[in-house]
């Protein structure tokens, strides 16, 4: 009886192992070339995408340029991502900054703003 019931337990276990997986296939990594120019841009990109539902963190490395973002795709898709930060005043791999956005970005932040 002790054997039938450390082996019940045994299936429930991996059972329980099977179903919560290892990795969820709707969390995804994605990299987004964007023209942010220095740590403020960082900042504001952050701050925003960090607190968007969906998104689990994202983060700007500025020397480079790249927006590292990890999301859950049940809930956003990668290109409203790319579609907040251009309403922030960024572009987002092919998607364009929106210009009114743009316009009102600080100089520094502004294309070419820190040369």
């Amino acid at each position: 009886m002790k054997n039938v019931i450390n082996l019940i337990m045994l299936v429930l276990v991996m059972a329980s192992c099977a179903v919560s997986g290892g990795g969820d296939a709707s969390k995804v990594t994605a990299k987004i070339m964007t023209n942010a120019e220095c740590g403020d841009c960082k900042e504001r990109i952050e701050s925003k995408l960090n607190y968007e539902r969906g998104i689990m963190y994202a983060e700007l490395d500025v020397p480079s340029k790249v927006l590292t973002v990890k999301f859950k795709t049940t809930s956003i898709s990668i290109e409203q991502i790319r579609q907040i930060v251009s309403e922030i005043g960024y572009d987002a791999d092919e998607v364009k900054a929106n210009i009114t956005a743009q316009s009102n970005l600080p100089a520094c932040c502004k294309p070419g703003g820190m040369k």
